[in-house]
């Protein structure tokens, strides 16, 4: 949020310096992220003066050139050469002498020298309006008053407006510091609570009163659903002029980033900045049957906004209406086009209401309309304030677009709020804050912040909490309050930290993550970050049967929540496919959603995403493109960093791979990986084999034993390797071999590898042969040749008839 220091110092009794400002706004919570300069015209006209041209002669060497000598006020005239058509003796100019530096419209600033043109001396330079940023107007020298006087500062005759701004990283709950009076009153209570008094009060604008119109023109108010607007306030104002806004008022919005549009936009815009209350002004003449009603509309009603786009209304959404029932605007988000101000507009009808924040968020998501009305709406506005921010806004109106008032305001408060009331104790405060704050410095610090004191005791208080801080419900909610004025730089760091020592869940799931994470960062992959709401076009019309719809999509793109990981991943890849980043490892943890019979589904996933090449090009080494091995290779060292050993391989059944193979673990699939198919890969422009990975991380976690320590002693006694090489069938898949091999269930056999596979027509018609490496090992003792011969010929027996291989000897 960005406020002025100016603006914000009209509301406060003292006027602290900007940087004092922005200590005392960071110590009440409100953390100046930025303090800027803000010049309405650059350089401020800086070192520019008033002259007087003396003489304007034709320069000898130049048709289009003159030569000028002029009064600037300081001694001798300067001799000055100037190529602007209507540069006259005796008229008053801007000069810019030399050593002054002007900010041309559009242009780099240029800092006047001494310059020789065509071979005449020339001591600065007379400025046109573009030259030093105060108008468009390039025509010729800007010819001012002629009762100026010689050497006048320009700044000092066009005033130029400079300001501070303070960028403050507003917390969400605080939309009572969303407008200037707001933070001033923040300010005042700090001043109240540093100096112990309770003296500085938030000097709020006068409001005059209003001239009254000849001719009436009473509309009526009527809400129909008082559950979205509880409060509805407007009045009537006639003949007014629309036309651009005086400077002052420009220049206040200009400095917070608010465009200037006319004099009645701006004023509401004003205001809303000002109280913090959002206002909306409809053009009279669209106001039929002088009523406005405050209703829901039919579902899929067709609703034509400023912005000049149909929009088709949802049932819930709130309709300022007219007494025809025709829709005038989004209640709290956007105005209609036919019902706002133009230039043609005389009369209009002015509002101020407050409405539900769950209403206007809603209906501002669904609609994409992100205003500075629905975003205070939706956090909650004082309903207190509505009339006094329409009263200021008229008196404003009245004042600087000629308009009369044509009725009283109208004020509809059906049911009236009550304050909510708060009680808590000191004893608490001391609990929650870590200080022991005076009875008298909390109750001091809350009356400043407008809190009411409805009982109080020795022990404890009950206070009443003003309209303006609807977030405030809870005793916490005091203690902050209490907390931030004093001043959060003032809370008290304990010299010493009392913990009780707390036990780890088992198993321990954000270790495992980051020792997952770290294995493979530190194999080339970088982890990505995806948006687990992605487009339904994607998938097929059976996965979308039970993929999770969003109600309130904030594009067409972005409508379900992703039922597999596969997608916005890709979507990753083709990003950087596209700028040429072609050599790709990525992995994301990540959550897919589906709807259950009863209920949803949340499930969390480890994925792997492998494309291009396998290692940089070298002059020593050539590379080669990933492919299936090196994704596999990758899936059971992470297995293997869990703690698995022992896996099922089995085909799998996803149809957005090819191959597809599924790893088991005790009869679970634990983890799917293959080649991307090209459909799916078409469906994202991409053009290269893409492998992808995908770990069902819930049950990984589940199947893990109680103790997360993946860390064992080195054995003492040396491993054994044993080889074989078997004759079998072409179509014999790896799979069975280890299969077959755990089927024996020796406690020696630690680990088996297939380190060789050979295929010729000597083994015989459809036979290969595959070279497998056996390793034993006895962790108590070391292996005697008897105890391994004994396995080996286990082993060979269930080749041999389960597998009819035939040992190479």
């Amino acid at each position: 949020m960005t406020i002025s220091y100016n603006w914000l110092c009209e509301y406060l009794p003292v006027k602290p310096t900007p940087e004092e400002l922005s200590t005392i706004l960071t110590r009440i919570g409100l953390e100046v992220e930025s303090l800027d300069k803000f010049e309405a015209v650059k350089g401020s006209l800086a070192g520019l003066v008033i002259g007087e041209v003396l003489t304007a002669e034709k320069h000898p060497n130049a048709d289009k050139l003159k030569l000028t000598t002029v009064n600037t006020g300081n001694g001798e005239p300067l001799h000055i050469v100037c190529g602007a058509p209507n540069v006259a003796a005796g008229q008053k100019v801007v000069v810019a002498p030399i050593g002054t530096t002007i900010y041309p419209l559009g242009g780099e600033p240029l800092t006047m020298k001494k310059a020789k043109i065509r071979g005449e001396e020339s001591q600065g330079m007379i400025c046109a309006e573009d030259e030093i940023g105060l108008g468009n107007s390039h025509a010729g020298i800007m010819v001012l008053d002629a009762s100026l006087q010689p050497g006048t500062p320009a700044a000092d005759v066009f005033k130029p407006a400079q300001d501070w701004t303070y960028e403050i990283g507003l917390t969400p709950n605080r939309m009572d510091a969303m407008s200037h009076i707001g933070v001033a009153k923040d300010v005042c209570a700090f001043l109240n609570n540093l100096e112990h008094t309770h003296k500085y009060q938030v000097q709020l604008p006068e409001i005059k009163a209003l001239p009254a119109a000849a001719a009436q023109l009473p509309i009526s108010v009527t809400l129909e659903n008082t559950d979205a607007c509880p409060r509805y306030s407007g009045i009537s104002i006639t003949g007014v002029t629309v036309a651009p806004s005086p400077e002052w008022l420009k220049n206040h919005l200009l400095t917070i980033g608010v465009r200037s549009i006319n004099n009645i936009v701006d004023i509401t815009n004003f205001v809303l900045h000002e109280t913090g209350q959002p206002l909306h002004a409809f053009d009279a003449s669209a106001v039929k049957g002088n009523a406005v009603v405050v209703k829901n509309l039919p579902q899929d009603t067709v609703f034509v906004t400023l912005d000049e786009k149909e929009r088709k209304l949802d049932a819930t959404d709130l309709m300022i209406c007219n007494g025809a029932g025709e829709g005038m605007s989004i209640a709290g988000v956007f105005g209609g086009l036919h019902s706002g101000v133009s230039d043609s507009t005389k009369d209009i009808f002015l509002e101020s209401a407050l409405f539900a924040p769950g209403g206007i968020r809603t209906t501002s998501f669904r609609h994409g309309l992100r205003t500075d009305a629905a975003t205070r709406f939706e956090k909650g506005v004082d309903i207190s304030n509505t009339v006094f921010a329409l009263q200021r806004a008229a008196a404003l109106i009245c004042e600087l677009a000629g308009g009369k008032a044509a009725s009283d305001i109208v004020d509809v408060y059906p049911a009236p709020k009550v304050k909510t009331q708060v009680e808590t104790t000191y004893a608490y405060i001391h609990k929650l804050s870590g200080s022991r704050y005076a009875p008298e410095k909390i109750k001091n610090i809350l009356r400043s912040l407008g809190f009411d004191m409805i009982a109080e005791t020795a022990e404890s208080l009950r206070v009443a909490v003003p309209f303006s801080k609807p977030d405030i419900s809870l005793p916490a909610d005091l203690v902050e309050e209490v907390m931030r004025i004093d001043g959060l730089d003032n809370i008290e760091i304990p010299s010493h930290v009392t913990i009780s020592p707390s036990l780890s869940a088992h198993p321990d799931e954000e270790g495992i993550r980051e020792k997952v994470a770290n294995y493979l960062a530190g194999n080339g992959f970088n982890e990505i970050f995806t948006n687990s709401i992605t487009n339904s076009k994607y998938y097929t019309p059976e996965v979308l049967e039970r993929a999770v719809k969003m109600m309130n999509s904030l594009t067409v793109e972005l409508d379900i929540m992703r039922p597999s990981m596969l997608e916005t991943g890709l979507e990753s890849i083709s990003y950087n496919l596209n700028r040429k980043n072609e050599d790709l490892f990525f992995f994301e943890f990540g959550k897919t959603y589906q709807v259950l019979e009863k209920g949803y589904a949340e499930n969390n996933h480890l994925v792997l995403y492998l494309t291009g090449k396998r290692t940089a090009e070298t002059w020593m080494q050539k590379t080669s493109p990933v492919d299936f091995y090196d994704l596999k290779g990758f899936v059971l060292n992470v297995l293997k960093q869990l703690g698995y050993q022992q896996f099922q391989w089995v085909e799998g059944t996803d149809t957005s791979l090819q191959p597809a193979w599924e790893i088991k673990v005790k009869n679970q699939v634990v983890a799917t990986l293959g080649g991307v198919t090209t459909q799916k890969l078409k469906q994202f422009d991409i053009k290269q084999p893409v492998w992808y990975a995908t770990f069902n991380w819930d049950k990984i976690l589940g199947l893990l034993q109680k103790s997360d320590n993946f860390y064992r002693e080195i054995p003492r006694f040396p491993a054994v390797r044993r080889d074989l090489a078997l004759v079998l069938d072409k179509q014999m898949r790896f799979a069975a071999v280890e299969a077959a091999a755990r089927a024996v269930k020796s406690q020696l056999l630690q680990d088996i590898n297939l380190f060789d596979v050979f295929e010729s027509e000597k083994l015989g018609a459809n036979k290969k042969s595959y070279a497998v490496s056996f390793t034993f090992l006895d962790t108590q003792k070391t292996l005697t040749d008897k105890e391994i011969d004994g396995v080996m010929d286990k082993l060979v027996k269930t080749f041999e008839t389960q597998l009819q291989a035939e040992i190479r000897r």
